[in-house]
Order: structure tokens, then sequence, then C-alpha cells
């Protein structure tokens, strides 16, 4: 026995010494190797135990990694605007920490609204600096679900109506974050335009309306901007959700885009473990199992992805072959995100990122009136400003679903105005009218303590009052993050302004002709008092530096440049998919009857006359177009043809314009809208300057999409390239044959 034993002992021995100098580094430890050769090494090395364990949640928040490995979790948070502030790990309640208060930015609309591609870098670059201080490895946004509706809840969070403009949005904040070292999940992939039975209502859309007006952002995500995780949405395309569905997620997303990174379902968006595994999901979180949306522990296990799919690979149901897949791309994931050893530490709230989100913020908002130049508010004459309304005070950053945030601070419009106007000018207050009260979300409260038991015609008598005997009127109103307002969730009622605000902004206006309306929203709103009010401002959800943002464009130390990202429509009924009756939809379908004629494309076939033009904002200065000019009259399919015009700045301040370029295709087999947009510039000028803005088309910005042909066809025949300011101020044009 003991011969048995030394025999055994000598062996182990010289084994340990054998082994020893065979052992080398892992491949999928050396970032000097390929990611693939990384992924593939770390992938041969895993259990299917760990295979399965990585492509489920378990966390609210996080995903396991391969401890065994040296493999670590990935941590994803909310949202677009700001990193969430820290959950407990089984609960939706607050975990309490003391240091994870955010930067809130403006919201995504503001952004698109700036039509500034390099603010959509900075604004990237910022927000990922923050999610990789607080050591987030996926960051849930942007969201590009196009503005179908003005009732969707959750318009405020996406950039506006046009797949276009939305695509050169996107691509710039998508690298941005990603050069931190954190992943995008680009959002709600596909056709999540509503709210209302956003879990269980099927859209149904023709191909062409499909590929030229809901794609092409999430296409411009994946293959320009390089996203590593996209999000499905809750709602269901052609009978099957869309975070399982095979049209969008293997046929379009992988096989047609060739998208290598992962697809994440939306809390709670899974719901069956057979179409998880073969139709295109790859991480599963916030499934419904045994009531874990509500927080019950150690229930991830019975996750579709987790127990349930492990037990039909042990049973020989199914094979690994697509649990490979998965694994590959969470690794790739990986790789370049929480085991990126050359990514930056990130800061929070800093310096830099207040003057980003208070720049963003500026550049975003839009001059929608200003008859006989009321503004810019002039400090030096207004010895007393009225200051009405509630948004004048509310704060924003709390509210309005997953995108709520626990801000380091929030400067309200009201202390902003304050502040820049300084002793000299007097600046009273008046609530004017009562609406949203509560304060918190999700465990955050704003702590304020917004109760007023006044009738209505006590705060609207209050509040003219005030105005009689002020040099200048700002109202602050519009909507908020509440139910059925701006918030996920639930969708808006109707078009008009809540909390009896209409009126109150009649009366306003008859007691003092110097009124500005600001309007704080992430949606159009009906101004039937439009006639009446000389200056009107789109004031969005600007976050933290909201306050300082709006006075500086209010007394004129920023000069407005924004343009709006979608159409303001005088009535509901003027937009094309309320007026065919086909939202929110019935008996769990909804049709897009009008298919590519969203927003803009729809006013102009229609010839409906909108209260204010995509496109459309003005400026404290002025702008000339020169003629529009072509490099050639002819073009091939393999060609490229670019417009000039120069653009002079006529007024008597510097400002910058959004050169805005439209195609029109003059006759075509297939009807198409009266023009599309395909190419813009913002450009800033001094008083008096003049510079020549110069944009190229290629065929693709000639192309519809052919559903019969499953292709992009450019038809031979005349065109004409419209530049203006807006959609509906075209200042020139030039005609040009595709050959």
């Amino acid at each position: 026995m003991m011969k048995i034993i030394r025999t055994i002992a000598t062996v182990l021995l010289l084994g340990s010494f054998s082994l020893k100098a065979q052992v080398k580094t892992p491949v999928y430890l050396d970032d000097t190797k390929s990611i693939h050769e990384r992924v593939d090494d770390a992938l041969s090395r895993m259990t299917v135990e760990e295979k399965v364990r990585m492509i489920h949640a378990q966390s609210k928040f996080s995903s396991a990694g391969v401890p065994r490995l040296g493999i670590p979790e990935l941590w994803t948070s909310d949202g677009p605007h700001g990193v969430r502030p820290e959950l407990l790990w089984d609960e939706w309640s607050q975990a309490g920490w003391s240091n994870d208060s955010c930067f809130a930015f403006p919201a995504l609309t503001c952004l698109s609204a700036s039509w500034n591609k390099d603010m959509a870098l900075l604004y990237g670059k910022s927000i990922g600096e923050e999610a990789r201080y607080r050591n987030k490895n996926v960051l849930l946004g942007p969201g590009v679900n196009i503005y179908r509706t003005p009732l969707n809840g959750r318009n405020f969070e996406y950039m506006g109506e046009d797949p276009y403009l939305s695509s050169k949005m996107v691509v710039p904040y998508i690298r941005g974050v990603q050069s931190n070292g954190v992943a995008t999940c680009v959002k709600h992939y596909a056709l999540n335009n509503q709210e209302v039975d956003r879990d269980k209502v099927n859209v149904n859309v023709d191909d062409r309306a499909l590929y030229e007006i809901y794609l092409p952002a999430f296409k411009a995500a994946v293959q320009e901007g390089g996203t590593l995780a996209i999000m499905g949405s809750y709602n269901l395309y052609k009978n099957e959700h869309c975070c399982t569905n095979q049209y969008l997620l293997n046929d379009i997303l992988r096989k047609e885009w060739g998208f290598e990174g992962v697809v994440i379902s939306d809390w709670g968006g899974a719901h069956n473990t057979r179409e998880a595994i073969v139709k295109g999901l790859d991480l599963e979180f916030g499934t419904w199992t045994e009531g874990m949306t509500w927080g019950k522990t150690n229930s991830y296990d019975q996750y579709y992805l987790a127990k349930p799919y492990l037990d039909m690979i042990k049973s020989g149901e199914i094979g690994t072959t697509e649990l490979d897949a998965k694994v590959r791309r969470i690794l790739r994931l990986s790789f370049l995100t929480s085991m990126n050893k050359n990514k930056p530490y990130g800061s929070m709230a800093s310096d830099e990122h207040i003057q980003a989100g208070r720049k963003i913020a500026e550049d975003g908002i839009v001059l929608l009136q200003n008859t006989n130049n009321v503004l810019p508010v002039d400090l030096g004459k207004a010895k007393r400003i009225a200051v009405i309304g509630e948004n004048a005070v509310k704060m924003m950053t709390v509210g309005g679903g997953s995108s709520s945030l626990k801000a380091k601070y929030e400067v309200s419009p009201l202390d902003g105005l304050k502040k820049r106007a300084g002793a000299q000018t007097e600046i009273v207050y008046a609530r004017g009218y009562v609406g949203d009260i509560g304060g918190s979300a999700d465990g955050v409260s704003t702590g304020q303590d917004l109760k007023d038991t006044r009738s209505a015609e006590e705060l609207i008598a209050e509040a003219c009052t005030l105005a009689k005997n002020a040099d200048y009127v700002i109202f602050f109103g519009g909507l908020n993050k509440s139910e059925h307002q701006d918030s996920e969730g639930s969708d808006r009622l109707g078009l008009g302004l809540p909390y009896n605000q209409d009126k109150l902004i009649s009366e306003l206006a008859k007691v003092n002709k110097n009124l500005v309306v600001v309007n704080i929203s992430g949606n159009a709103v009906a101004m039937p008092w439009v006639n009446e009010v000389p200056a009107i401002v789109q004031g969005w959800y600007l976050g933290s530096e909201a306050g300082n943002a709006l006075a500086a464009v209010l007394v004129g130390d920023v000069n407005p440049s924004g343009k709006l990202p979608f159409t303001f429509p005088v009535k509901l009924d003027d937009n094309g998919g309320i007026a065919l009756g086909e939202y929110p939809g019935s008996n769990g379908q909804v049709t897009y009857k009008e298919g590519i004629f969203v927003g803009y494309r729809w006013a102009e076939k229609q010839k409906i006359k909108p209260l204010f033009s995509f496109g459309h904002g003005l400026s404290y200065t002025t702008f000339s177009y020169g003629e529009v000019s072509a490099d050639k009259k002819e073009m091939t399919e393999a060609d490229k043809i670019t417009f000039s015009v120069s653009i002079k700045n006529t007024g008597t301040r510097e400002g910058s314009e959004v050169v805005q370029l439209y195609v029109s295709d003059l006759k075509s087999t297939l009807p198409r809208p009266v023009k599309e947009l395909k190419g813009f510039e913002k450009i800033s000028l001094k008083a008096g300057e003049e510079k020549t803005v110069s944009i190229t088309l290629d065929k693709a910005a000639l192309s519809y999409f052919d559903p019969d042909k499953h292709a992009w066809v450019a038809e031979p025949g005349d065109f004409e390239a419209l530049v203006g300011s807006s959609s509906s101020d075209i200042r020139g044009k030039a005609g040009f044959t595709l050959k």
C-alpha cells in the first residue's frame, strides 16, 4: 500500500513540475489577441451551466460572469439622460447610497432639436464618462423610436419624427458613449410608438414604411455607430414579441445588417423559452416569472433562458448551438467593456459635464415665435418681470418612468432668471395653475411641497394682478412627467395643455403685451392662443442646468438656434396616425395606415398647414440664402452630387443657422413624399459674415424601398434639391437628373 502511495505521490509531483513548465496565459486574458480569438478561448473553458448563467439576469440590473475564469458580471443602467441611482439587488427600491447622484442631461428631444452632430458627440462622451465612473458596462439608451403621433408618452426620450435626422444624431452619441468602454443599448427595436397596450399590441406596418421610416436610425446605430447592444421592444410585430422576433432580429438585424452585438430584452419582454432560444434574444432581463419583477428573491433560475433552457439541453431536447452563439456575443461585449483594460476612469457631475449639459440645452431650445421682437428680454429696461406657472418651479428630473433620475442638483427656471437678472430687476412669481403636486418616483423625492388649495379663479386673478404691473411676463407651462403626460407607461389623452393653462395664458395676454410663453414638454401641444401671444419658446426637459440655459436664451446671452425635430399640428386630426383612426388600435392590433407619410410627410401630402413645421426655429438675427448650385446636372448610380449655397448673417448679432436639404422625386413608380430630409449642416455666423454650405448626396439619398423586390431602388429621372430653413421655408432649389 505504501509503495502505491509513494508511486502516486511521485507521479503527482512530477506532473506538477511538468504542468508548471507548460502553464500559459489564457488567450482570453491576452488583449493583444483578436476579440474573436479571445472569445473562442473563453468559450472553450466554460461549462454549459456557466454559459446559461451568463444569458439571464442575476439581479435587477446585472447578469452573471464566470468567477472561476475571472470573467466579471455585466452591469446595466438606465438611461439615456443620466445614470440611474442604485437599486436593491432584488427590488425596485432605492439602495440608499449617498454617492449615486448624477448630472441630468437634457432629454433626447432637446438634443435632436439642436440639429448639431457635435452636440450629440459631446452628449455621448459626457454621459459615457458618468456611466463609466459608476462602473456601468451597458447604458440603456439612446432611444430612436419614431415620433408617429404626439400622444406617445415616451416621445420625450426619442429623437423626433424623421429617420434621417435621428440617424445622424444617434451615431455620434453612440461613439461618444462607447469611447469610454461603456456599451450603448439602442432602444426600442422596433415599432414601439405608443405606451397604450405596449406589451400586447401587434403592429401591422407595410415593409416600405418599416424600412424607410422605422428602421433607418437602428440601422445607422448598428452599421455606422457600431452599437454593442440593442434592446428589443415590448410590442409585437408579425404576431411575435419583438424581443423574440425572427424577422426583426435574425433576418434583418443579424443577416441583413451584420449585427454582432447583444440583443437585450426590455424588462419583462421575454415570454417563451423556445422562442427566446431560437429567435434572436441573447440576454434576458426583468422577466415576470415567479413574480420576479416585483422583487421575489432567488427566482432568477426560473427565467426563460435559465433552468428551463438548461433542462432542455440536458434532456437532449435541444443542442447548444444557439447557446454558444449567445455567449459569444456577450463575451465580445464583456471584452470591450468590463474587461477592457484601456477604458478611462470616467467622472461624475464634473464641471465639464455641467458645461456640456448647459451647452446642449442652450443649443436645442427653439424660438417658435417672436412677434415685434419681444425677445430677448432687455434687462436694462426691465425693472420688473412677472414669472407665472408651475413649471417655473417644478423639478423635472424626477418622474417619467425609467429615465427618472436622482440628480445632484436642478436649477429651476425661476431661480435661473433670478440669478441672471440680478438685483437691478425685480422678479415676482405667481403659481397661476396647480398641476402635479407630486415630487417622487421610484424612491427618489424632489423634496418639494407643491400643494396649493386655492381655486383656479383665485390663481388666475393673482397671476393677472402681477402681470399688469410688470415690464415682461414670462409664463412657464406645458406638460410634466406625470401619468398621461410625458411619461413611460401611459400616453397623453389629448393634444391640449392640461390644468386650465389655455385660459390662464389668454387672460395674461389681455393684461400685458410683452408676454412670453415657454412650453416645457417633450411633445407638441395645441396652442389656441397662438395669435394672442407675441413670443413662444419650446423649452424641453433640460436637466440639471434647465434654469440657467433658459435664462441665457430669454435675456439674449445665447442666440437661440434650435429647430423642431417634429411637427406641431394645429389639432390632433392633422396627424396621420390619428386622422386615419388607427391609434391606439383595437383588439390587440394597430395598423399604420399612413404608411410612409409620417409627420411633415403627411402634412404636405394632405396640404395641411401645421402650427409649426418640422425644422422650424427662429433666431435673434436673420439669415439670407443665395442661389443653390450643383457641381453637376446629371449623376449616375455610382456617382455623387454636391449642392452649395451661400448663407449670410444679415442681422446685428452672431447666430447659428441650420441649413436643411430636402429631396423631391418629381416622378416615381411608387408614391413618394413631397420632400424628404436628406442633409443638414449647422453653421455659426458673425454679424455680416457669409459662408458657403455644401451638402453631398449619393444614390441612397434618392432611393425608396421596393417591397416587391425587397431592395432599395433609385429610379432614373428628374429630382430637385430643396434648400431651406425648415420643411416649409424653402429658400432655393436646383434640379438634377439621375441617369
